[in-house]
């Protein structure tokens, strides 16, 4: 059920309560499929019987009708995918998060100078567990072996790293990185803005993906590059990860939010 923690101005909502909240403020016809979701929000006290949204919801509704920038925090693990993310306007910033299995995101607003850590705890960026890290330690394959190892892990009986390696082809160096695999994690933002050498009203995307290897810690996936798109990566693409610091991590979570010469909107010529 939706919620409202008006002390905290916390909000649970599922994409479906997201969905009818647009429609009531661009005075749309509800689909038959939205109706569960709109009798939901009534009885949560979130609309009135007029279809009126309550003031607590205004800030947050008005954030994503009209988004300047929007991150989206994927975590891939063993209970599956996780969206994750925030949604930032000229007046507002709102984080999401999803608790897996579960339909409905945590919606909670959040300050400018908090937004980094906001989104470091989304991928639970902490320290790392061994001393040293090794940032020239680069892993090459390629993707066709890694979703074949991967496969194999997955499979449920227990391999040793050097019979996994010798059985797909892939390297011993992979598999023992993967062995210790917790979770893949990927943030990307997409924003609009008057940047050189784009058109106005042009997205500009920025994307980091990660692997988060437990004892064997931080590996950033340089290969294939991000932002990819759908289709773009094939089995015979190269695969290249480089070991990590979570102080780098932190850094490179920061340099993908566009600053504000990034996100000033194009003035409109005048006569």
């Amino acid at each position: 059920m939706p919620s409202l923690d008006a002390a905290r101005r916390r909000l649970r909502l599922s994409d479906a309560h997201i969905s009818v909240l647009g429609l009531l403020v661009e005075e749309e016809r509800l689909p038959a499929e939205l109706s569960s979701a709109l009798a939901e929000l009534r009885e949560a006290g979130l609309i009135g019987d007029d279809d009126k949204i309550v003031a607590d919801l205004y800030p947050l509704v008005s954030t994503l009708m009209a988004p300047r920038v929007i991150v989206r925090v994927e975590v891939t693990g063993p209970l599956g995918v996780s969206s994750n993310g925030a949604v930032i306007s000229d007046e507002f910033i709102f984080t999401h998060e999803a608790w897996p299995g579960s339909t409905e995101s945590e919606y909670v607003p959040t300050e400018p100078d908090t937004l980094v850590w906001s989104l470091a705890r989304m991928v639970d960026l902490h320290r790392d567990f061994t001393g040293e890290v090794d940032g020239s330690e680069v892993i090459t394959s390629t993707m066709g072996l890694f979703d074949q190892v991967v496969d194999r892990m997955e499979a449920g009986g227990f391999e040793e790293p050097q019979a996994v390696a010798e059985a797909t082809g892939a390297p011993v160096r992979l598999a023992e990185v993967l062995a210790q695999l917790n979770c893949m994690w990927r943030i990307t933002v997409v924003w609009q803005g008057a940047e050189e050498g784009r058109s106005p009203g042009e997205l500009s995307v920025a994307a980091l993906s990660v692997w988060d290897c437990g004892l064997e810690g931080y590996w950033l996936r340089e290969l294939p590059a991000e932002p990819v798109s759908e289709g773009q990566v094939e089995v015979t693409s190269d695969l290249r990860v480089r070991r990590t610091s979570a102080k780098e991590l932190w850094r490179l979570i920061t340099d993908l939010l566009p600053d504000g010469a990034q996100l000033a909107a194009a003035q409109p010529r005048t006569s």
